[in-house]
């Protein structure tokens, strides 16, 4: 895949990433919901991303945490901190790069908690509130880690 360029509403920021897939993901969580007033739409990035700048980094749950210019707050990406196979799995802010890199919607998160307001049009991967948490709970292995 081609290595995208982006930046930040007012440039403080610069980023270069290549997707691992030409899917574009949309997380009705609450969190993305306050964090960028609507849901975060990302896709996952290759590891050996690039990024410049004012950049502050929030732990916002046990297993991620979440990346913003420091300059005009824009959403940056989310990354994955819980120990286990995603870890270090990065998604970039779609917004931040040209047309979202040219990517399409092929899967939205927390469905069961997208606002009645809207919808996205055609069909596509949809997965609840309890299917995302299970991906992220020790498996019944004793994988806690």
């Amino acid at each position: 895949m081609t290595e995208l360029h982006g930046q930040c509403m007012c440039g403080a920021v610069t980023v270069s990433a290549t997707a691992t897939r030409d899917a574009l993901s949309a997380c009705h969580c609450d969190m993305c919901r306050r964090w960028t007033s609507s849901m975060l739409i990302t896709f996952q990035a290759e590891p050996g991303y690039a990024a410049l700048g004012p950049i502050q980094v929030y732990q916002s749950s046990d297993w991620a945490e979440r990346a913003f210019c420091g300059q005009c707050g824009s959403a940056l990406w989310y990354r994955i901190t819980a120990p286990g196979q995603m870890h270090g799995q990065t998604h970039m802010a779609a917004g931040l790069f040209e047309n979202a890199g040219g990517n399409a919607l092929k899967l939205e998160l927390y469905i069961d908690k997208k606002p009645e307001g809207y919808a996205f049009a055609d069909e596509r991967r949809q997965m609840t509130q309890a299917e995302v948490e299970a991906m992220y709970a020790p498996s019944e292995q004793g994988d806690s880690q």
